[in-house]
């Protein structure tokens, strides 16, 4: 199913932006905006938006338990948001990597529900 691997992205999106944090507070640099941050964050944020339309008209149809729009609308605005932060060093830790886990643990809900509905 498509959903399924989009979510897995999403997934590996979250990953790069706890490392790509990480490592930026370790080089204790600013990236260049232009170059490095827009480019990332609008790939990613389109393919956010677009599996957030998938995975909305999902839950209309399929019904599945444990999901609900609402953590699919604060799911979308915060990757949206830490996916940016990702480059920051000055991001405060805490908060982003608390951010980032509440958004791997809807991913993988919705991931179990997919899998679920498939009969994987």
């Amino acid at each position: 199913m498509h959903l399924i691997e989009e979510t897995e992205r999403l997934l590996s999106v979250c990953r790069e932006c706890r490392e790509r944090h990480a490592d930026m507070r370790e080089q204790n640099r600013e990236p260049d905006f232009f170059q490095e941050v827009k480019p990332y964050a609008d790939r990613t944020h389109a393919w956010l938006d677009e599996w957030t339309s998938a995975v909305s008209e999902w839950i209309k149809v399929a019904k599945p338990l444990y999901v609900h729009p609402h953590q699919i609308e604060s799911l979308h605005d915060s990757m949206k948001q830490f996916i940016v932060q990702s480059f920051y060093q000055k991001t405060g830790k805490k908060r982003f990597v608390l951010s980032i886990h509440s958004a791997e643990y809807t991913l993988k809900t919705i991931l179990d529900a997919l899998r679920k509905e498939e009969g994987q």
